[in-house]
């Protein structure tokens, strides 16, 4: 049981308590909140209250989260395309189309239940039975480069090096539209958009600082091919920034609603370059996974 206690601020005076939670907690989601609210789960001041109460400067919100019982996650022998592997990490190059770690909808056909049956007992523990061995992701469409961690060590030295922004990760992607400079920088928070939970924006209130640089690698008439380098790792975060500047990726049916003449599941964005310190080493390791055949016929066709 987690016990969750927020103080309104003032610039959100008289804003509904449902919808000011979800913008509080990207963790949780309104229909969640709702379900709390409806059950007279929350309280504001010690008072219980219902989802049409609308806040007021310094109310203090408090509410108990249940422990999510997690399902028994299974191992399934799916192929792995394996980049690097030693005693400690794991670097598998994810195909388009699958999901990193189970979840509500995805509980089979992850890359968790293919390392489970490749690795076996040899996982991390510290993300839990629902995410062994994860220590960053990648969106269900993005293709490319993801590092798996096979014992706690390797989970904490990886995941430092990504909270200290010193992991190697290089991204492409072709976006809508001809970029003039050769390349650029985008810096703009990224949280969750204020009223779509499903989106990210640079428009959020609670956003978290995100830097991203591209730089152009070919142009065409109306689409460019871009190298995108993270400096931070929000979620969406290329899909975000690109858009934000109006270069929206192409096949990205979230964040852009332009045109698209080509058949595609999902954006044209691709995991290149993964480089870290080894957690045992302390070796330099960069692993480049191949651009995919579908992305590579559509560069071949642009």
């Amino acid at each position: 049981m987690q016990s969750i206690c927020i103080e309104v601020s003032a610039e959100y005076e008289n804003e509904r308590i449902d919808k000011y939670i979800a913008a509080s907690r990207d963790d949780l989601s309104r229909s969640f909140i709702q379900k709390l609210l409806n059950g007279e789960q929350i309280s504001v001041n010690d008072k219980k209250v219902k989802a049409n109460y609308r806040v007021k400067s310094r109310d203090c919100i408090t509410f108990d989260i249940p422990d999510a019982l997690e399902p028994e996650i299974m191992a399934e022998d799916i192929p792995l395309e394996i980049l690097y592997e030693d005693k400690d990490v794991l670097i598998v190059n994810k195909p388009k189309g699958m999901v990193v770690h189970p979840a509500a909808g995805h509980y089979s056909g992850t890359l968790v239940n293919a390392v489970l049956f490749h690795c076996k007992d040899e996982l991390s523990g510290i993300n839990g039975v629902m995410r062994p061995g994860i220590v960053h992701r990648i969106d269900m469409n993005t293709t490319g480069s993801i590092i798996v961690c096979k014992n706690d060590h390797a989970h904490s030295t990886i995941a430092e090096q990504l909270k200290e922004h010193t992991i190697t990760r290089k991204y492409r992607a072709i976006v809508h539209g001809v970029i003039k400079e050769n390349e650029g920088c985008v810096n703009a928070s990224i949280g969750r958009h204020p009223t779509d939970r499903k989106k990210m924006s640079t428009h959020s209130v609670h956003g978290k600082n995100a830097v991203t640089h591209y730089k152009v690698l070919q142009r065409f008439s109306k689409y460019t091919y871009v190298e995108c380098v993270l400096e931070t790792g929000r979620t969406h975060q290329i899909r975000v920034h690109m858009a934000s500047i109006g270069h929206p990726l192409l096949g990205d049916n979230v964040y852009s609603n332009l045109k698209n003449p080509f058949i595609l599941q999902g954006q044209t964005l691709h995991a290149m370059t993964l480089g870290f310190i080894h957690p045992t080493t302390k070796q330099y390791i960069e692993v480049e996974a191949p651009i995919p055949e579908y992305f590579q016929h559509l560069l071949n066709t642009l």
